[in-house]
């Protein structure tokens, strides 16, 4: 763990620098979920069809939505040494507008029928971009948000790292709800499934303008000293490396199975209408929002350690009992999703605050990042693919098996995690 070194004050204006993180990040998110949300119009449109097998355009969907993640650590890398060397504003508001210059390109992509191999080709590129903006977007938000707060209150700063990933992911899957139940499939085939994107597009200057004003974290310390080199974080602290990776690895996977592909598991395994596994997973998502800052006030009262745990072991148990109990109906949906969602709340609400206190402030963005991003690749990223491909292999019922296991492997790092929430944070 990392030596305790000068500790300066934190911004005189919290609110603000709340704000500032919280809404750029909310915007970044929506851009990068509303693919999730619409994968299936995608996959109709810039996929060719499979007379065989149903399932192909979906897969490639997913895997192309597996691939923007594989972008993500390059971008942790190499935003988080924007963020170390530059400042962490700087990092944020380069990252905001790489966002939205991406999600324009996912709302221009022509179909298969209009430029046959070329669109899939530009929903790649379009996907990396995204993927190298949400990797720094993640490493340069995660140091501010902890940075920025108060003594006793990063915990629940850094819980805001996902209330505003969850607000973003709540306006991309209302928005899809809106346009599926308000339009037809002929309008949602040809033009319905860009809109997001292209209001994605717009957001992300809002966003832009309102980072503009953030108040730097960074100390003059660190201003004046050198910079740190690309690989430091890794070359000098690899402990702490493989501790963020072994935080995350079963925490991604939960997170994007029970916030982003649940409601496509549904469809797939007990025949949810469309319609419907939207609108529950928006309810669902709200109420997720609202539980952030709950567990991260805990984690500052009672150590990071017991939420973690509450998370970890909850899901190395349940996940298997509660995806069996999915039936066709939205309430059995509701149910599930929200008893995940309570549990989750233990990995999402602190890992932001975690991650910054393992890490000194010379090399804390780019420290961060890096690993974290490459496991968010390995395991979140490819949650919708391995699942849906378990499905199409005939054998749907070893995916929460696949999510148990992984969350008891991440228990075990987290029984022997040092606490980290009443240490004072190197700056």
């Amino acid at each position: 763990m990392a030596d305790t070194v000068t500790v300066t004050t934190p911004s005189r204006h919290p609110l603000r620098q709340l704000l500032a993180a919280s809404v750029g990040n909310a915007v970044e998110w929506y851009d990068w979920y509303a693919y999730t949300f619409l994968a299936t119009y995608i996959a109709a449109q810039v996929f060719p069809e499979d007379a065989d097998d149903s399932l192909v355009p979906l897969l490639a969907a997913f895997a192309v939505f597996a691939v923007g993640f594989f972008m993500r650590p390059v971008g942790g890398l190499l935003m988080g040494a924007v963020a170390d060397r530059r400042g962490r504003r700087t990092a944020l508001t380069v990252t905001i507008l790489l966002m939205g210059g991406s999600s324009l390109l996912v709302g221009l992509t022509p179909t298969y029928a209009s430029a046959g191999l070329l669109a899939p080709v530009v929903l790649v590129v379009a996907r990396l971009l995204q993927g190298l903006s949400v990797g720094g977007e993640f490493a340069a938000s995660t140091t501010f948000l902890v940075e920025s707060a108060g003594p006793g209150r990063r915990g629940l700063f850094s819980s805001f790292q996902y209330v505003s990933t969850t607000v973003g992911q709540l306006a991309a899957s209302g928005v899809a709800a809106l346009l599926v139940s308000s339009l037809s499939s002929g309008q949602m085939d040809g033009w319905g499934w860009r809109v997001p994107f292209v209001l994605g597009a717009v957001l992300s200057l809002v966003g832009f303008w309102i980072r503009r004003g953030a108040h730097e974290t960074r100390s003059a310390e660190q201003r004046r000293a050198p910079e740190p080199r690309l690989f430091d974080a890794l070359r000098h602290h690899p402990r702490q490396s493989l501790l963020i990776c072994g935080i995350t690895a079963g925490g991604t996977l939960a997170y994007y199975t029970w916030t982003s592909y649940l409601p496509t598991y549904a469809e797939l395994n007990v025949g949810m209408d469309k319609a419907d596994a939207l609108l529950v997973g928006t309810v669902s998502l709200a109420v997720f929002a609202l539980l952030q800052p709950v567990g991260g006030m805990l984690s500052d009262r009672y150590g990071r350690k017991p939420v973690l745990l509450f998370f970890g072991i909850g899901f190395a148990l349940l996940p298997v009992s509660l995806l069996r109990a999915l039936t066709g109906s939205w309430l059995s949906l509701l149910l599930v999703q929200l008893a995940g969602m309570v549990l989750l709340t233990g990995f999402t609400s602190v890992s932001a605050a975690v991650n910054a206190e393992v890490f000194p402030a010379r090399v804390r963005a780019a420290g961060i990042g890096f690993p974290y991003s490459l496991t968010v690749a390995l395991f979140g990223g490819t949650a919708p693919y391995v699942g849906t491909l378990f499905k199409d292999l005939g054998h749907p019922g070893l995916f929460p098996w696949y999510v148990s296991v992984l969350c008891l492997v991440s228990s075990v790092v987290y029984l022997r995690l040092p606490e980290t929430a009443h240490k004072e944070l190197d700056r």
